[in-house]
């Protein structure tokens, strides 16, 4: 079981590589007001979101204990960058502050992750 959940694990560092790295090359072009949500970024969010509930599931399965704030305000966060990818997934350019709330709230995710213990 353990090696099942290691591979969801780095399948969910895959996804926040996505949405993250989506957004670092969009950098410069947000300070241009041309950045645009890429497909990775979508991408990367849906697979940490579908990686994120499966972990839940083999760590309950498993009886490990689970801090359920934190994972509700991880959950939280996830939603709403995915909700703002989502709908604005198709748009040619998108606002320096959404595009930049997009990118802290994907940092804030990881610290949340990785501080929180």
């Amino acid at each position: 079981m353990d090696v099942v959940t290691n591979i969801f694990v780095g399948l969910h560092i895959i996804g926040i590589a996505s949405l993250l790295g989506g957004f670092l090359t969009q950098m410069k072009a947000m300070s241009a007001g041309t950045a645009r949500f890429v497909p990775a970024m979508l991408h990367g969010a849906l697979t940490m979101l579908v990686t994120g509930i499966v972990l839940v599931g083999l760590n309950q399965a498993q009886d490990h204990p689970l801090n359920n704030i934190k994972l509700g305000i991880k959950m939280a966060v996830l939603v709403v960058i995915l909700a703002l990818v989502y709908v604005k997934r198709d748009d040619e350019t998108v606002d320096k502050a959404l595009f930049g709330a997009v990118g802290g709230l994907t940092v804030a995710n990881i610290f949340i992750a990785v501080l929180w213990t």
